[in-house]
């Protein structure tokens, strides 16, 4: 396990077949740069604020209601 934990990616078998592998969990990121957040953002598509709007009333709509009547 430390040697997975430092990295290492282990192929198990049986009887000679592979059958999987033993690969360290990637970690996620909690913080993001800032450089790394205005990079992304630059190519980001602009967002339409009205057209935002009216996917969320017909959404609202189409989900309003009782629950259960589905």
């Amino acid at each position: 396990m430390d040697a997975v934990q430092g990295g290492q990616v282990f192929t198990v078998t049986r009887d000679g077949h592979r059958v999987g592998e033993l690969i360290p969990l990637r970690r996620r990121r909690r913080f993001v740069p800032r450089a790394g957040y205005s990079a992304v953002s630059r190519t980001a598509p602009d967002v339409s604020l009205d057209a935002f709007r009216d996917d969320h009333d017909v959404v609202a709509e189409r989900e309003s209601g009782d629950p259960y009547a589905r």
